[in-house]
Formats: C-alpha cells, structure tokens, sequence
C-alpha cells in the first residue's frame, strides 16, 4: 500500500475514523492493528517476521533491564543483535555473500557453483531491524528505560507511518509518545496536511515525472552523449530527494494526524556546503543511527587522525551497504567516506566554518558539493560498479553537452522554490505563514496537477532497502 495510492487514501481516513468512535485509551490497539494490516498489505507472510522480532526484542530489553550482572546483560543484548542481523543478513544479504564469494573464487581460478535461494525482500526490514536494535542498545547503555506495554512497543516498532522507510526512530523520539495521551489539535491537523500535501507534490510532481526519463537514460548509459548522461545523473539526484524527502513529508503528516510527532529527517541537503553537512540533513535518522551505534563505538574521533579517517569511512561503507546488497552501494558510501574524511583533514566541514563564510564562497561550495553528491548518486543507480565507471568515462568524454537541456534547470527551480523558504525560516511548513488567499490557490493549483499528472502509482526509492 503505497502513500501515494488510490488504496492508501482510503485507509487513512477509515483509521481515522476508527479512531474518533473509539475511546481514546484504544489508540494504540487501534494503530497496532492497522499497521499490520498495511504491512500485510504487501505480504502477510512476513508479518510473522516483524512479530517474531519484536517478541524478542521486547524480552530482551526485560531481561537486560532486571539483569544486575554486567556480563548477563550483554549476553542478552547480543542475543537481539544476532537475531536483528541472522533476519537482515539473510533476507538481505545471503545471495550477495555466496555470488560474491563465488566471483572471488573465480578469481583465484576456482570455478565454485555455489547455491543460492530465491528470497523476497521483507518491505522496509532494514529499517525495523535498526530501530528494534536502538531501542535494546539504549537500555543496555541505561539511556531508556525498557517499555512497559507490550502493544506499545509492539506499536513502535511497527508504526504505519514511518514503518517501511523512516525515519528510524528512537525510543525518546516515539516510544515515549506513544505512551503519553495523544494530543491531537486543529492546528496539528493543519500542519499534518500541509505535510502530506508537500509531500505528494515531491513525489508526484518532481520524483514521479523525472523518473521514466532517468530509467530510460540509465538503461541506454553506453549510447549516451556526455549531456544526456549528465542530464540523467541530475535527474535522478533530484528524483532520489524528491521521492524521500516527499515519503519522509508524508509520514510527519500523517503521524501528526494521529498526534504523533516524528523527527525531521531532511533538512534541505542540497543547500550544503559540505559533505559533512550534507549528512547532517540528509537521511538525518540513519546519519545518526550510523554516528551513535556505529562510529562512535568504533572509537569516533577519540584515537587520532587516521583512526578518525578510518572510523568515517569503514561507518559509511558499512551504511551504504545497509541500503543494497550490491557492491555499487558500497561503493557509494566509500565515494561519501573518502569527502568526509577529506573535509575532516581540510577542516572545512564544520559549522563554525560555514557560518564565517562570505555570499560568494557559499554558493561555491554549495555548488561543489552538490555535485559531489551527484556523481556518488551514479554509483548508487547504476547495476554494477563497472557500469558507473563506464557512465563516468561517458561524461568525461564531453559530448554533445547541449543534451543536458533545460529540464534539469526546472526541476531544480521547483525544489529551490520549497526548500529556500523552509531553509531560510527553519520551518518546513513556513507556507502556513502566507494569508489564505494565497495559500487556497496554491492548494488547488498542486491537486490539479497531481490529478492531471499523478496517474501512475510509482514505487518509493527507499521501500526497496
């Protein structure tokens, strides 16, 4: 059941309508069912999986908190961490291991077959997986306490709106409100709709009417000038952000309707001046999850220099594996790790840094760094390595740059129009402030479009990983 679909629109208000005739101590009942149903929506087999996995966390996270040996609690928390990775690393990542292994041993002139299994992808098991794991971490590291619900961590982890592709919540950013009385306002309902119609307009309007132009460009790579490569490499940056962004609007919206609030998890990154500040606005609640659970454990910044180059760029590999089982996602998040780590030598990559800078060297760097975030989004659509290096060599040989044309241009216009305002005012819904009779023929003008242009109900990006 996709959030930009006919099925979806149909959904959300009967929930909603369950939940005004129902007593209010029924809301998280009510939104634990519903949420399973839209998850069995794509395959009810696996909610099974998603149940069996929350069980144990839950228990785990018990047994940890009323463990008083030290060596009793870890032995507990690996157990939910061994059970998160045997389903992440076998749903995900089994074929990936043995094919790889095989080409290895192909290399070493060891023609191997090796078995491999037919395996349907759990819809939004990675992010799941991390939030149930960074619900155990943090009462083994003391900074939560375990829930004391069952159907209320059932419903965190589980949580329709931001259940298939985040963002990846913690227990202090939806546990606890789950567990509080909900507050639903008119001006949260206000806010909440104004959200998914952001949204919408993201995904509809940018990400879904570039897309058939990106696969046709990146399917027909080896016949393309330099401009059309270019064209396509831009396209996608856009699409990639306007279709997660536009997931991540919708989900806000929704929850708000529901009177639960879920963090940002975009804060207009093609604005940054830097690929360090990339990262801290780009898919902010995996960026993180990756500096919390993983680069800091690994010893962060704390044992000098090369051990500081070397944590960001193991910590980026391992999260761009985290989105694919292939190795051009590895890649992508090398491509990432190696600018981080740069920027981190350079010192160019802080705050401090950014703010001290004049007009000019912003736009700059903004410019540099957007498209340092471009050609690393070629290694992350392209189906092989080798076929991102030959997309590289194609720009590179510099043809026909005319074919770029104006569409790129347009699109960034239209992202620019939303993300300047919400950038400049901190606000991603500063169109409220407008009078409403420039705000209703905004309204209409975008559900005109979406109802003339939003015939197709395209996948989300990120529903694959």
């Amino acid at each position: 059941m996709l959030f930009n679909s006919i099925n979806f629109f149909v959904f959300l208000p009967a929930v909603l309508l369950v939940l005004a005739v129902t007593p209010r101590s029924w809301r998280n009942p009510v939104l634990l069912v519903a949420s399973y149903v839209f998850y069995g929506s794509w395959d009810w087999r696996f909610l099974a999986l998603l149940f069996v996995t929350t069980c144990i966390d839950y228990w785990v996270g018990h047994k940890i908190h009323t463990a008083s040996d030290r060596d009793v609690q870890r032995r507990f928390l690996w157990i939910s961490l061994s059970a998160n990775l045997v389903v992440l690393g076998f749903f995900k990542y089994f074929n990936f291991f043995i094919e790889s292994a095989a080409d290895l041993l192909d290399v070493a002139g060891l023609s191997v077959s090796m078995p491999t299994l037919r395996i349907i992808l759990p819809v939004g098991v990675s992010f799941y997986t991390f939030q149930s794991m960074s619900y155990v971490i943090d009462v083994y590291r003391r900074d939560a306490p375990p829930a004391s619900n069952f159907l209320d961590y059932a419903l965190y982890v589980a949580y329709f709106p931001q259940l298939v592709a985040g963002p990846i919540s913690r227990v202090s950013d939806l546990l606890t409100q789950l567990q509080a009385p909900a507050r639903v306002t008119a001006e949260r309902v206000n806010v909440g709709l104004m959200l998914i119609l952001l949204g919408l307009v993201k995904k509809v309007l940018i990400a879904d009417m570039v897309a058939l132009e990106v696969d046709r460009i990146f399917s027909n790579a080896s016949e393309m000038s330099s401009g059309m490569l270019l064209r396509g490499a831009y396209l996608f940056a856009f699409q990639i952000y306007g279709d997660f962004s536009g997931y991540s609007d919708m989900a806000r919206g929704v929850s708000e309707l529901f009177g639960v609030r879920l963090i940002i998890n975009f804060q207009q990154p093609y604005l940054s001046q830097s690929i360090t500040e990339f990262w801290r606005r780009w898919h902010i609640s995996l960026s993180s999850w990756l500096r919390d659970y993983l680069y800091i454990p690994l010893g962060g910044n704390r044992n000098g220099p090369l051990m500081t180059y070397r944590n960001l760029i193991l910590t980026m590999l391992i999260g761009g594996l985290w989105h694919g089982a292939n190795w051009t996602f590895v890649a992508w998040g090398g491509w990432h790790g190696m600018f981080l780590a740069g920027e981190r030598l350079l010192g160019i990559g802080s705050e401090k840094a950014a703010r001290a800078r004049g007009f000019v060297p912003r736009v700059l760097l903004t410019l540099v760094t957007f498209h340092i975030a471009v050609f690393g989004w070629i290694f992350f659509r392209a189906p092989s390595v080798a076929v991102a290096f030959d997309y590289f060599a194609g720009i590179f040989a510099f043809t026909d740059l005319a074919a770029i044309g104006l569409t790129p241009l347009i699109v960034a216009a239209a992202i620019l129009v939303i993300d300047i305002p919400q950038d400049r005012w901190g606000d991603h819904v500063t169109f409220l402030r407008l009078p409403w009779w420039v705000q209703s023929p905004v309204y209409a003008t975008a559900c005109f479009a979406m109802l003339l242009y939003g015939g197709r109900e395209i996948p989300f990006i990120y529903f694959q990983f």
